[in-house]
């Protein structure tokens, strides 16, 4: 930049001394918010007929911001997509608004825009009977099925993001009793979960004929290289086609690998668990999102139904068996 606008260099140390130093941000995040800044600089540019590099301090406004959210609505955008890009602007606004207090009020003004209300998708999630016939269809005697069935097993054990499954390497794995796995999440958060015996004994088959490397992925793909998110999800898919055979209520359901994690909190759900249990389980930041949970899970509505028939006091009414007339012109002389 020629001029002297600390824009330019403002926005550098938001990522670089903010973001990834003071926060410790994820790579992911720090990739969400700069795709989400060059769109917004970007927009703001075109809009005013200037060049991205020429853009200044004086351009960050409300106005603009606002304008932005708006052009991102007219392109299609849902509202959680405007959220996420309004999430990344208020970010930046927080780190200028202590870097540079003299434009306090402009950075204030978009501090305070409203988020748009989002509604919340119904979670879709299979029944532990669902689970059961899909991880029958894996014939755990050829290799890659072996593979293939210890990572569905896995990721319904642990409720695990499926990057997080993909990013288990040898050296997190506890074979041993006591088994458990180390999983890396969200915001470099790490966290410990146990294993069930079979998960573990799974693990077991499709790894002992591969040279233990503790810093080897576990989940490979037939070229040798870690699995990817479209490979893990083709493997969902090809088991779902199978057992859909035996259980065709399975083809109503959208499944992805991500499914296997809600599958696996409303199963914790249905077996009494605490729910500040299933929130560390899952490595969630706030209860709230845990909490979704009990408002999808069926069983559980099914079983309050059930005690709150029996709480009312109330009792079937067996209404009399209709038996037809044998005088057919008495009967219709009754009418």
């Amino acid at each position: 930049m020629t001029h002297r606008d600390p824009l330019h260099v403002l926005v550098e140390s938001f990522f670089r001394e903010y973001l990834q130093r003071a926060r410790g941000a994820s790579r992911h995040t720090v990739l969400s918010y700069s795709h989400a800044l060059r769109l917004f600089f970007g927009f703001v540019a075109d809009s005013t007929g200037k060049t991205a590099a020429s853009l200044r301090i004086a351009d960050v406004t409300a106005e603009n911001v606002l304008a932005f959210l708006d052009h991102l609505g007219s392109c299609g955008r849902k509202a959680s997509t405007r959220n996420l890009r309004l999430t990344a602007l208020r970010s930046l606004c927080r780190h200028l608004l202590c870097q540079d207090p003299t434009h306090a009020g402009q950075y204030q003004r978009i501090l305070s825009l409203p988020s748009k209300k989002v509604q919340a998708p119904v979670v879709t999630y299979l029944e532990p009977e669902e689970v059961r016939v899909l991880l029958r269809q894996p014939d755990r005697r050829k290799r890659a099925e072996s593979r293939d069935h210890a990572l569905l097993l896995f990721l319904y054990n642990t409720g695990a993001r499926i990057s997080e499954a993909l990013a288990v390497r040898r050296n997190d794995l506890q074979l041993t009793r006591p088994f458990q796995v180390q999983l890396h999440g969200k915001g470099r958060k790490n966290r410990i979960c146990p294993l069930w015996s079979e998960t573990a004994k799974a693990m077991k088959r499709f790894l002992q004929d591969r040279p233990a490397a503790g810093d080897d992925h576990v989940f490979k793909s037939a070229r040798g290289t870690a699995l990817s998110r479209d490979g893990a999800d083709y493997i969902l898919q090809k088991y779902l086609r199978r057992a859909a055979e035996e259980l065709p209520v399975l083809r109503r359901k959208h499944v992805t690998p991500h499914v296997m994690r809600h599958s696996c909190a409303c199963a914790l759900l249905q077996a009494g668990v605490d729910l500040s249990v299933i929130r560390d389980y899952l490595g969630h930041e706030s209860i709230a999102t845990t909490a979704r949970y009990t408002k999808t899970n069926l069983d559980m509505k099914r079983r309050v139904l059930d005690a709150f028939w029996k709480h009312s006091g109330l009792t079937r009414v067996c209404n009399p068996t209709w038996r037809p007339s044998h005088d057919l012109l008495s009967f219709l002389g009754s009418l």
